[in-house]
């Protein structure tokens, strides 16, 4: 399997995937361990992949994404950023939103 059949197949894992330095229990990094602690504060089911296990995924992910750097984290296959751009959703409650519709979130009734 080459490395674009890899990343497509993690992708399909899950409707959240977090590509991340470390592991959710063991972050290896500051913003790793930001992106991973915004999905746990929501209740997030999320897939990870640390980047570290496979050197060239790592490198074919970011011609992939288009995106120079970790975490990246992933709804339904599609990119929605980095740590930045994850802990503003997070903030502004966009992060929920969009974790809701992909069923990872359960919704609270209003």
């Amino acid at each position: 399997m080459d490395v674009n059949d890899r990343i497509r197949k993690e992708l399909a894992t899950a409707p959240v995937v977090l590509f991340m330095k470390g592991n959710p229990d063991f972050p290896q990094c500051g913003f790793s361990a930001q992106a991973v602690s915004a999905l746990r504060n929501l209740g997030a089911q999320f897939h990870y992949v640390n980047i570290f296990d496979d050197p060239e995924l790592r490198e074919a992910l970011k011609r992939h994404s288009n995106w120079p750097t970790y975490p990246q984290l992933y709804v339904k296959g599609e990119l929605i950023g980095g740590c930045d751009i994850a802990l503003e959703m997070y903030r502004n409650g966009e992060l929920k939103q969009l974790l809701q519709e992909a069923g990872v979130v359960a919704a609270v009734p209003a």
